[in-house]
């Protein structure tokens, strides 16, 4: 679940990255909304890997946690960047 989460971010992140340059605030939006939902997913991982007991396939989901815990900082630096662009583009213009 923490893994879905965070590949959310992943797309969120990458929309808004995509749509800073149209007007309105929709890419700073989008850009906050990655950065939360990145830093959940990334926190949900994080968190899970750490209770897990045993190792890769003992079915504790320790893949799924380390894969949410890349994906959730993945979506957070797309959120990241998207907002210092949105930022970027409303001084300017």
């Amino acid at each position: 679940m923490a893994a879905l989460v965070a590949l959310g971010g992943v797309v969120i992140g990458g929309l808004a990255l995509r749509s800073v340059r149209r007007i309105g605030n929709s890419g700073r939006k989008g850009a906050i909304a990655a950065l939360v939902v990145g830093l959940t997913g990334g926190l949900n991982g994080a968190v899970k890997l750490a209770v897990a007991d045993g190792g890769l396939g003992t079915g504790n989901g320790v893949f799924g946690a380390a894969l949410a815990l890349v994906l959730g900082l993945v979506g957070a630096v797309l959120g990241g960047l998207a907002l210092a662009r949105s930022r970027r583009t409303a001084l300017s213009g």
